[in-house]
């Protein structure tokens, strides 16, 4: 049993020099061990997609032939400002070029807004909607002409976008309606055959993003950037933009490919999540329409619906209303735009666990008012709940404490005899009434609720920028004075001093090493984690106290 103690210890404490190492790396602007090479800038291809979107990106600026004219388009930017974000749309395609969020502050530089839709240098981040079903009809390289109207949200409520392209026989007009507080853009396209000859035109509504590694990711604080989609048929599903490249090699290999993920519906949506934010897709509901997902361009990839929008008689019109939201993953507001939308705050493969804890702690944090006292007042409840355990474990480990000299003399008399040692261990272990696995069995029991509430704290935007006190400015970023992770090494240190000491002095120093090791990774945990495990280690101790002093005084 102590030869694997210590090959366990030895491995835990080589992949923690390996991670500390890789994590130095990235702090100091290294590319990561594990990292992916670079990828190339994102450029466009010159392509229609196998469903008849065009693959083009579109530019920044510039211009666009247009059909029957010499004249090239030249683009302008619209921008249109609300209370809660700061919108930029390409009159070519109509595109939604820049999305500004005014309430959140870039994750690096504070003195900026957080962007989500952007187009600057090898960062494409880019939401387009057009026409497809025949040649030439409008779609998000046309250029399109803008009404006159209001461009800042002022006394009203909502302010408007009108939009219009005609080509090919088709008029299509894009409304966008942006409302006060909300993060939800209405976009409705209105169509009109405006030829002689009836027209069977489909909408599609896609988003397109860089494959670029998310920024701030690591592996002491992974993050999420790709394609998510649902339907009520397969639920929530979680792509990568790796396994878009690999789907469309597999399609250009084999016509009769067919995708993981759900391809038709009508129902459900399709995002971009990131961490803290997305940008979801919602079509038109009870409208069948086709999922894709698909390279657009080098390291430029999509995700998106195609909508047939029915046969068009000559001068008839037909609307199509969407929903477009590109903000915070808030669940409250995201569960109430469309069903499973919430599900894009991952909590990972413990949702059943985390989704309880957050409605506690939304709860607490209604009464408190700070996120840094709700993670204390919510440690404390954890580890009450948990008592009864902590008891159990906190005795076995009082007992093994009391038998340890025996342990001791038992080592040194069979030391040459493995069986015989093991034998008298379990005669001692059935003699005194002790479990040796006693004091781990609660400890794998809490496992799961730890585990989730990291990934509750670690995915949950209120506390991105939330502060607690003094030099803790932000729970979601480490500790700049590290204050939290050396009280964390000393509270570990106090609790593995009140355990029973191994017998092998070279396991003894490893353990007595753990709590340094742990704490130099938590330089670079987020200071609300840390936090908690501060105030587990605390309570640990005191609890530790009470079982061993008051309750087993014969254990001192």
């Amino acid at each position: 049993m102590d030869l694997n103690k210590r090959t366990i210890l030895w491995i835990v404490f080589a992949v923690s020099l390996v991670a500390l190492w890789n994590e130095w790396m990235i702090y100091t602007g290294r590319p990561s061990m594990f990292a992916a090479p670079p990828p190339k800038t994102a450029q466009a291809d010159a392509k229609t997609t196998p469903a008849g979107v065009p693959a083009a990106v579109g530019t920044t600026a510039g211009a666009a032939a247009v059909p029957g004219t010499a004249a090239p388009f030249q683009s302008q930017i619209v921008t249109i400002t609300t209370d809660v974000f700061k919108v930029d749309i390409d009159t070519l395609g109509g595109q939604i070029k820049r999305l500004e969020l005014l309430k959140f502050k870039d994750g690096f530089d504070p003195t900026k807004n957080q962007q989500l839709f952007q187009q600057v240098g090898d960062r494409v981040y880019l939401a387009q909607t057009g026409l497809v079903g025949a040649a030439n009809l409008p779609n998000h390289n046309t250029g399109f002409t803008v009404r006159p109207g209001p461009r800042v949200l002022d006394s009203g409520n909502q302010v408007q976008l009108v939009m219009d392209a005609e080509q090919g026989g088709v008029r299509l007009t894009k409304t966008f309606t942006f409302k006060r507080g909300d993060y939800t853009i209405d976009v409705r396209h209105d169509v009109t055959n405006t030829g002689t000859a009836p027209v069977t035109p489909e909408l599609y509504l896609q988003l397109v993003h860089d494959g670029n590694k998310p920024e701030g990711s690591s592996w002491f604080n992974p993050s999420f950037t790709g394609p998510t989609l649902y339907t009520e048929a397969d639920h929530y599903q979680k792509l990568s933009f790796e396994k878009v490249e690999k789907e469309d090699v597999s399609k250009r290999e084999n016509a009769n490919f067919v995708p993981d993920h759900p391809t038709k519906a009508d129902n459900g949506w399709v995002a971009i999540s990131q961490h803290f934010f997305v940008s979801a897709l919602v079509p038109e509901q009870k409208r069948m329409h086709d999922i894709f997902t698909r390279k657009v361009g080098h390291n430029t990839y999509s995700i998106g619906v195609v909508q047939p929008l029915g046969a068009l008689a000559p001068g008839a019109t037909v609307s199509n209303s969407a929903k477009l939201y590109s903000g915070p993953q808030e669940e409250t507001v995201l569960e109430k735009l469309s069903p499973g939308l919430e599900r894009v705050k991952d909590y990972g493969m413990l949702t059943i666990v985390a989704k309880p804890m957050w409605w506690v702690m939304e709860h607490i944090h209604a009464a408190l008012g700070n996120w840094g006292w709700t993670i204390i007042a919510f440690t404390i409840l954890i580890k009450l709940i948990f008592f009864p355990l902590s008891a159990a474990s906190y005795r076995s480990m009082a007992k093994m404490k009391l038998v340890t000299p025996k342990m001791t003399s038992i080592r040194e008399r069979f030391k040459g005899d493995p069986t015989k040692m093991n034998q008298a261990m379990m005669e001692l272990y059935k003699t005194e009434k002790i479990n040796p696995l006693g004091g781990c069995l609660p400890i794998v029991v809490q496992m799961p609720v730890f585990i989730a509430l990291y990934w509750v704290l670690n995915s949950s935007v209120e506390m991105r920028g939330a502060p607690w006190l003094g030099w803790i400015t932000d729970l979601t970023k480490p500790d700049p004075f590290f204050i939290l992770p050396v009280l964390y090494a000393i509270s570990m240190y106090v609790t593995m001093k009140l355990n029973p000491q191994p017998a092998d002095p070279m396991q003894a120093k490893m353990m007595l090493f753990m709590p340094l090791a742990f704490s130099v990774m938590f330089l670079f945990f987020p200071s609300g984690l840390v936090l908690y495990w501060v105030v587990n280690n605390l309570f640990s101790i005191a609890q530790q106290w009470v079982i061993t002093k008051k309750m087993m005084p014969d254990a001192k």
